[in-house]
């Protein structure tokens, strides 16, 4: 939408994007639109100096927690803070590669990690917790192959590693697994 300039009863100017009206407590006043016309002189703005995070003093690690999913068709790298709520950074081995057959492989899964580190490191996050998981539930409880190669590839982008673990979901007692009574016949 084009930008329009208000003139009110008290001549102040502000952007809008629709019509208008403001009611006061014992009148309505009625708002005048006008087309503003466009900048004149500098074409190119200057680029504005944007500062992501501040940064870490040197010998202080700043942990984040690294989320590695590692299924059989795809690995996410999911980086979050300590808390789990604030995601910093979530890259797939899919984004990385063409295709579909190479979403799994560890080369994708360490192409995500390597990229994941650099994004972190410009935020000031210079050590990682990771948690590592499966499948789980009904299905395979193993790491798909690109686990391993994602969490290589973290470890040797300069990040520091601190704790690992393994969050796949375990069921005490489940629903059924799917595959029918005598199981998948090959």
């Amino acid at each position: 939408m084009k930008p329009y300039t208000i003139l009110s009863a008290h001549c102040d100017k502000r952007c809008i994007s629709e019509y208008h009206f403001k009611l006061t407590e014992n009148m309505v006043e009625y708002f005048i639109l006008f087309r503003m016309a466009p900048r004149k002189g500098r074409k190119e703005d200057q680029p504005a100096v944007v500062s992501v995070a501040p940064q870490a003093p040197e010998g202080v690690k700043r942990f984040g927690v690294a989320h590695i999913f590692a299924s059989f068709n795809d690995t996410f790298v999911h980086i979050t803070d300590l808390s789990g709520r604030e995601t910093i950074c979530r890259v797939t081995g899919g984004m990385k590669v063409k295709a579909d057959r190479d979403e799994a492989s560890p080369y994708a899964a360490m192409l995500a990690a390597q990229d994941a580190a650099e994004r972190c490191k410009a935020l000031g996050i210079t050590a990682l917790h990771i948690k590592l998981r499966a499948t789980g539930g009904t299905k395979t409880k193993t790491p798909g192959p690109g686990a391993q190669s994602a969490l290589r590839a973290l470890a040797r982008s300069g990040m520091k590693i601190g704790r690992i673990e393994d969050v796949t979901p375990i069921p005490s007692d489940s629903t059924r697994r799917k595959g029918g009574r005598r199981g998948r016949r090959l």
